[in-house]
């Protein structure tokens, strides 16, 4: 039998569901309990870098494998939490439930100035996870100077009409991942605190050691789909299904193997004096990312149509798992690794 990772104490598991509506309230409802139990001291997420680091991705990677869309929305909150620490911000409060919007495709986006009563923030940002449930998240936004981070406040129902953050009707059509309540948010004239200097939130050494968080979830994401194919081994003997079993198995294994070892490594050079943590973020993310997509091989082919058509929670993990893995950017990301390891860091960018 396969091991499970346990879930953290104090933190319910999810059942079924069926539409988006109800995958949103669903992962939305995972989040903010899982939060709750984060003040409340029943679940702990330490800090990367701290002597810990194995312990935050166990619960993130726990919390993948019961829901990828509560993963995502939980991701971006403990990531929050670490980036505040790093850069000197407000700390988080209870009952305050973050998120990350950094994403910048091309495109419109937003921009900040700096006015007599301080920073605003106006435009457009994509894929903001945790739409309707975060209370308050950190944006990333051009300014005069450069590119900033801000934290913002995203539920104010006491300003004026026209101003604040809306979420465009519209814009997040997603069936892998709908449960993570990702549109486009517009912003208009939302009063804005700047978190760190230009360009602090990328070139602190936490960037990578959070991409590495965001393998975990994947990871934990991928014991998901894996599910199906155990169970059925477990059940009945043939060559076949335990030969997948056996490819999976050695999959999650060697996923599994090189998080800790990257928990590890974080631990011992929190401030990445070394400079290796971008190298280290590109190979795990990497090396997940295959991993997943070898998962959704083996056991698609193993089991069937039968797990996709008749098991609900099976069929959601393998869409929430394809859509998630995509942060990775595949051949665009190995480029830049193969560029940095031949290379070194200047022309690996």
């Amino acid at each position: 039998m396969h091991d499970a990772i346990p879930l953290p104490a104090g933190v319910e598991t999810s059942d079924g569901g069926g539409s988006t509506a109800l995958a949103v309230r669903r992962a939305a409802d995972r989040f903010t309990r899982f939060v709750d139990a984060l003040a409340a001291g029943t679940v702990e997420a330490p800090l990367p870098g701290g002597g810990r680091t194995s312990a935050r991705f166990d619960v993130l990677s726990a919390v993948a494998e019961d829901d990828l869309c509560a993963a995502r929305l939980a991701e971006g909150h403990l990531d929050a939490v670490a980036i505040l620490a790093e850069l000197a911000g407000d700390p988080v409060a209870p009952g305050q439930y973050w998120g990350v919007w950094a994403a910048e495709p091309p495109g419109s986006g937003l921009t900040a100035t700096r006015g007599p009563d301080g920073w605003v923030l106006n435009g457009l940002k994509q894929y903001c996870s945790g739409a309707h449930s975060c209370t308050h998240a950190l944006v990333t936004a051009t300014a005069e100077d450069g590119r900033r981070l801000f934290a913002v406040r995203t539920s104010t129902p006491e300003v004026e009409a026209g101003t604040g953050c809306a979420p465009v009707p519209g814009t997040w059509r997603a069936i892998g991942m709908a449960g993570s309540d990702s549109p486009d948010i517009r912003f208009t004239d939302v009063p804005a605190t700047p978190v760190g200097g230009v360009e602090a939130y990328l070139r602190r050494p936490g960037f990578h050691h959070g991409g590495v968080g965001v393998a975990a979830c994947w990871y934990g994401g991928a014991r998901a789909v894996a599910r199906v194919l155990f169970t059925r081994a477990e059940q009945r003997a043939d060559p076949f299904t335990d030969a997948h079993a056996g490819a999976v198995d050695l999959r999650l294994y060697t996923a599994g193997t090189v998080l800790r070892r990257a928990a590890e490594e974080i631990d011992l050079d929190p401030l990445d004096k070394a400079g290796a943590a971008g190298l280290r973020a590109l190979r795990v993310r990497a090396l997940v990312a295959e991993v997943c997509s070898e998962v959704l091989d083996h056991v698609g082919r193993a089991t069937g149509a039968g797990p996709l058509c008749h098991d609900e929670r099976h069929a959601r993990a393998v869409a929430d798992l394809g859509v998630y893995v995509r942060q990775h950017h595949a051949e665009r990301d190995l480029a830049a690794l193969g560029g940095l390891v031949a290379r070194g860091p200047e022309e690996g960018r």
